[in-house]
């Protein structure tokens, strides 16, 4: 069994004790609040008490902490008063991602986190080992997880190899465990199954560089591309982080705002302004967060993708990226569900596009498995990528009827009526006379409706479906037919009244791209009826020839 990195004791009894020093400092302060006998003076013993007792903790949880690689799993076992052991199965393993911070990178440390397929919560973190520790164990579970996976899903091909059409459903329950690739010969690495060794010996180093000349890269940002990609990127959730540093100095924001506000209208203080001068101060405040958090957005990216590039190693898509921390980690190819390609009405305007990997279960990017195989890149560049990783043919992509533009054009006109009510009132309760230029809102509707309807559209492929939907992040996804778990086809009531309906389409994924499953909406009744049955066609299909043929699903032996 192998232990953490030293200096992983020195970090635990530190975490430790200022968390048992806070602990003792809080019971102390509720318990003088409420009994008679405890007084502050307590402090001067619990504070230090709960430090030393902490940081003790610290120091035996590391002694407690062990870990090793074997033959079938990667075995770890923790735990101080009540002992916990884990065996993680290779089979079982979706990533092992290695996260290498500025101090950690400066003390040749690492962060190794363990993931699994089907959730997003880590298995297992190895914090802290040397970065030499954390490259040997990410390269020999990917290598084993690897083994084991081939080993599988070859025993789960012959015993589908027989099964009649009828019994397909069957067998597309027996094949979730994961798809191979077409060269199931090909190991990242070409060992067997020997056992870790803790320094590396002469094999281990040849074994080594034959997988460096084994890794091939796919895609390298650029400088250029990353800065159009920081640049046309813009992420909402960096403002709900920017209101925790307002909330901490409220005053002195309050007062560069009013600085800001004064020389185009606003009031000079909080306490003497007009209406006319809060409304301008609001939006000056406005426009001022938006312009901020689309700058620490920016830098936000850069520092996320800086040095961005994917890799082929064996079965796996290798990814590295991170100025501030590094990260490196691997996306297998027998887990891939779909594939996305993204852009937004800047990106598009440039003609750019990023392409997004969506696993069974963890992603690195966030827990729904969702993960950036190519950040940014030329659109023609992306969709050719798209194509070889999937082999889907060129999707010749089919749209919704009319019927369904004029519906988003009624449904936009009522809410923009809403927002001329809502005016109206605020008149009502306020001293706004001029409730009436709200209207202007309507002018947004027709290109509203417009723009919705002509980014909805689907292609019903020989091998694989693609629906296309969203303007300001649209998203064409790739679904091959053998994923697909669930297609059902949804009618609200207005839908009904018009004869309209929307296929959803579901895979094995933990959660689908932007939270909700890939849908094709408003088609006629008849043509979503149509899509839903062939799909289900198509579905058991592809399921029989696989099982056939011995088809391993995705490859990354495209370049």
């Amino acid at each position: 069994m192998n232990r953490l990195h030293p200096l992983s004791a020195v970090t635990l009894a530190l975490r430790r004790a200022l968390a048992g020093l806070f602990v003792a400092l809080t019971v102390v302060t509720g318990l003088a609040a409420f009994v008679d006998f405890v007084s502050g003076a307590w402090m001067t013993v619990a504070v230090p008490l709960g430090f030393l007792l902490g940081g003790t903790y610290g120091i035996v949880y590391y002694f407690r902490f062990e870990y090793e690689i074997t033959d079938t799993t990667f075995d770890v076992s923790s735990g101080v008063f009540s002992r916990r052991s884990r065996e993680i199965p290779y089979r079982r393993i979706q990533n092992v991602d290695v996260r290498v911070g500025i101090l950690q990178r400066l003390l040749g440390l690492a962060v190794v986190s363990i993931e699994t397929a089907g959730g997003g919560n880590t298995e297992a973190v190895l914090n802290f080992v040397s970065e030499e520790e954390a490259n040997r164990l990410q390269r020999e579970i990917r290598r084993r997880t690897a083994k084991a996976t081939e080993t599988q899903e070859k025993s789960s091909a012959d015993d589908l190899e027989d099964v009649p059409a009828a019994d397909s459903e069957s067998a597309r329950d027996r094949n979730e465990a994961g798809d191979p690739i077409e060269h199931p010969d090909e190991t990242v690495d070409g060992r067997g199954g020997e056992p870790s060794v803790d320094h590396e010996s002469p094999s281990t180093a040849a074994q080594r560089r034959d997988h460096a000349k084994r890794e091939k890269s796919l895609f390298g940002l650029e400088a250029r591309e990353l800065l159009l990609y920081s640049f046309t990127s813009f992420r909402p959730a960096v403002g709900a982080a920017l209101l925790f540093f307002v909330f901490i100095a409220i005053d002195p924001v309050i007062n560069h705002l009013l600085t800001v506000a004064q020389p185009v209208g606003g009031p000079e203080d909080l306490e003497t302004g007009t209406a006319g001068n809060y409304g301008i101060l609001t939006a000056v405040s406005f426009v001022y967060a938006v312009a901020v958090t689309y700058l620490v957005s920016v830098a936000y990216t850069f520092a996320t993708y800086y040095g961005f590039k994917l890799s082929r190693a064996g079965q796996d898509f290798v990814y590295e990226r991170g100025l501030v921390q590094r990260y490196s980690g691997s996306i297998p190819a027998e887990k891939i569900q779909s594939v996305t390609v993204t852009d937004n009405p800047l990106q598009r305007l440039i003609d750019y596009a990023g392409m997004w990997i969506e696993t069974a279960g963890y992603g690195p990017e966030s827990s729904s498995g969702s993960q950036s195989a190519v950040p940014l890149a030329r659109k023609s560049r992306v969709y050719e990528f798209t194509e070889r990783l999937t082999g889907a043919e060129t999707p010749k992509f089919l749209s919704p009827p009319e019927l369904a533009r004029r519906r988003y054009l009624a449904r936009y006109s009522i809410i923009a009526g809403v927002i001329v009510a809502i005016a109206f009132g605020v008149s009502l309760a306020t001293t706004l006379e001029q409730w009436y230029l709200a209207a202007i809102v309507f002018l947004a509707v027709p290109p509203a409706a417009h723009l919705r309807y002509v980014n909805i559209q689907y292609f019903v492929g020989e091998d694989h479906l693609v629906v296309r939907r969203g303007f300001w992040r649209r998203r064409t996804t790739v679904i091959p037919y053998y994923r697909i778990q669930t297609v059902s086809t949804r009618r609200s009531v207005f839908q009904r009244r018009l004869g309209l309906a929307s296929v959803v389409v579901d895979t094995a994924s933990s959660s689908s791209f932007s939270m909700t499953a890939p849908t094709i909406y408003d088609l006629e009744l008849e043509d979503a009826r149509d899509v839903n049955i062939t799909s289900r066609k198509q579905l058991q299909r592809t399921l029989r020839e696989r099982a056939q043929d011995d088809d391993l699903g995705l490859t990354v032996d495209f370049t």
